[in-house]
């Protein structure tokens, strides 16, 4: 974790480093959802806590780091784009960890089983929804090489195009969440209802989740075009 007294040399070396630094504990966050879907798959609800717990863990990391970065970044420090832009981005990285959280709290506080017939296509979904979190920092971290050229030449078309391929990913997920939802819809009728409300939201979270990585992507685009 970055600490207080490494923030300001992290910014006075690149602006965007503990960006870097926060989105990847976002992302680390996120793609625990992963082995907590299959041990919720599993009905092992004893590893679903443990990864629960971890997920909290890494969303509370990524939270400090937040709080870091809002509380050193430099006001007096040159900075390639304005500081307001920053912390706009920062904030859009932190709901991706937020996310992560709410799906793995919702789901273990319910001990929510995922229906058998759907299974493929909710790990299909999620899969595609944590491709968009990691285009998201992929884009990030080729901010540095941005700042080496001034904003321009071959290096923003390599960040704009990856910043195409989060849309991508995120049209990707918006057809997998209809998918889920049309699958549930069939199976709908075994459910308790109460169930079926909670598992509509829990499809709704996960395209949340790619929604906000789209976010990054689209601040980061406003950020290239200044």
């Amino acid at each position: 974790m970055v600490t207080n007294n490494s923030i300001f040399q992290l910014f006075a070396s690149s602006p965007f480093k503990p960006m870097q630094e926060h989105i990847a504990k976002a992302h680390a966050c996120a793609i625990e959802l992963i082995p907590f879907f299959e041990a919720v798959m599993a009905d092992d609800w004893e590893k679903a806590e443990q990864l629960q717990q971890n997920i909290a863990r890494l969303e509370n990391e990524a939270d400090t780091l937040k709080k870091d970065v809002r509380q050193q970044l430099p006001r007096g420090l040159f900075l390639p784009v304005p500081r307001t832009d920053l912390l706009d981005l920062l904030r859009m990285q932190d709901k991706i960890a937020n996310r992560a959280k709410d799906i793995a709290g919702l789901m273990l506080g319910r001990q929510m089983s995922i229906p058998e017939a759907i299974q493929p296509i909710m790990k299909e979904y999620l899969s595609v929804s944590l491709k968009t979190s990691a285009q998201a920092l992929s884009a990030l971290n080729g901010l540095d090489e941005l700042v080496t050229s001034g904003f321009s030449g071959h290096e923003v078309d390599l960040v704009e195009q990856m910043i195409h391929e989060i849309d991508d990913l995120e049209h990707n997920a918006d057809e997998m969440e209809r998918q889920a939802r049309s699958a549930l819809f069939t199976v709908e009728k075994d459910l308790h209802p109460i169930d079926a409300m909670f598992m509509y939201q829990v499809i709704n979270l996960i395209g949340d989740l790619a929604d906000k990585a789209q976010q990054v992507g689209g601040r980061l685009q406003l950020l290239l075009a200044k």
